[in-house]
């Protein structure tokens, strides 16, 4: 394929695709320990995994950010966002010790409602892949706040808010 927009399209296809893989493991995975451990272990089991691998990733992606670098890291996490952005549209509210997203669409989201499941199983794979948000961004010393879908959050999916650690709290 030599046309580079076309290239692009498919490019940004596949990593959708990818992005629904991944959800479908989480889902598939829930499903298989909650047969083994129960609920609450499975999802136990399932939150320190991906929150290690949020921890490992901000490792390469945000180490040379300290605590009190909250702006910095969100404007870092935003230049990489997945497919220029469009993946994982956000409205971004900046402050000069402070930065939020409210995630409009989520990947992983969709592919949950196209498979078919439940409100409270939806609840709790978001929470599960919040994790990563969560190792990504506590692992940097900046507090994290994240507020994960549940039913009556609206269409959208996450809200997460970085702030300096030696901010005022408001």
């Amino acid at each position: 394929m030599t046309d580079p927009q076309a290239r692009a399209e498919k490019l940004a296809r596949e990593l959708d695709s990818a992005f629904r893989n991944r959800a479908d493991l989480y889902r598939l995975m829930l499903d298989e320990l909650t047969a083994e451990l129960g609920p609450e272990q499975a999802e136990a089991v399932m939150v320190r995994a991906i929150e290690k691998r949020g921890q490992e990733v901000a490792a390469a992606a945000f180490g040379k950010f300290g605590p009190n670098d909250a702006r910095a890291i969100g404007e870092a996490f935003l230049a990489v966002s997945p497919d220029d952005g469009r993946m994982y549209p956000t409205d971004v509210e900046r402050a000069p010790d402070r930065i939020a997203f409210k995630v409009k669409r989520c990947p992983l989201k969709d592919a949950w409602v196209e498979a078919g499941v439940g409100e409270e199983q939806l609840t709790t794979l978001c929470r599960i892949a919040g994790a990563f948000d969560r190792g990504l961004f506590e692992a940097t010393g900046v507090r994290f706040d994240n507020v994960t879908w549940s039913p009556g959050h609206g269409s959208g999916c996450c809200h997460i808010a970085l702030t300096d650690r030696d901010a005022q709290s408001a």
